[in-house]
């Protein structure tokens, strides 16, 4: 029997008024239409989250506030994630690293993908910070990634115009996204299995 597609969040990883991950957000998952697998725009400013306020740390999966296991809930309905995320200080935005903060075993066994965007460094070194979270979460994150300059990448209003090498980058990336996303589908399915 066929396994159902998978279920892909693309996060707009920025809540900051005027921003552009949402609209950078809907770019990917306009470009992902095609794709075998279901994507689903997962906007922060939609689930806002207050600071971290559980009194066990994530890893033990006891959620105390029902903020945090509508989130849960959310998250684990995902096989993988599309991460759109703004450079801030050389680093992710603080509400992000929040939202990845409150949970642990929802982000587990599976993969990631990038699209960063930002002045200086175009987002690289917001997805490099990205990266070594996903580690600690155990979220394998695929090589490749989209860079957007805030400078060049956009129109006067905010919308994003990716440059050819920018949307080549994003086919690349998604392919990739999938095939991770579908081979760490089997792993916890082979996990749940001998827990069970």
């Amino acid at each position: 029997m066929e396994s159902a597609p998978l279920r892909i969040a693309v996060i707009a990883g920025s809540t900051r008024p005027d921003r552009k991950s949402r609209a950078v957000a809907r770019w990917v998952t306009n470009r992902a239409a095609a794709s075998p697998a279901d994507f689903v725009l997962v906007d922060l400013a939609d689930h806002p989250l207050p600071f971290l306020d559980e009194p066990l740390p994530a890893i033990h999966g006891s959620y105390a506030h029902p903020h945090t296991r509508a989130w849960a809930a959310l998250i684990d309905s995902f096989d993988a994630y599309v991460f759109v995320v703004p450079e801030y200080n050389r680093s992710i935005p603080a509400v992000l690293k929040n939202a990845l903060d409150f949970l642990h075993a929802e982000w587990r066994d599976k993969a990631a993908g990038f699209v960063g965007y930002g002045a200086d460094a175009s987002g690289a070194r917001a997805v490099e910070h990205l990266r070594l979270i996903m580690g600690e979460l155990q979220v394998a994150d695929v090589r490749s990634h989209v860079l957007l300059s805030a400078f060049t990448d956009f129109d006067r209003d905010g919308a994003p115009r990716p440059p050819e090498h920018a949307e080549a980058q994003l086919h690349t990336m998604l392919e990739q996204l999938l095939s991770w996303g579908t081979a760490l589908r089997s792993v916890r399915t082979e996990t749940a299995a001998v827990a069970g």
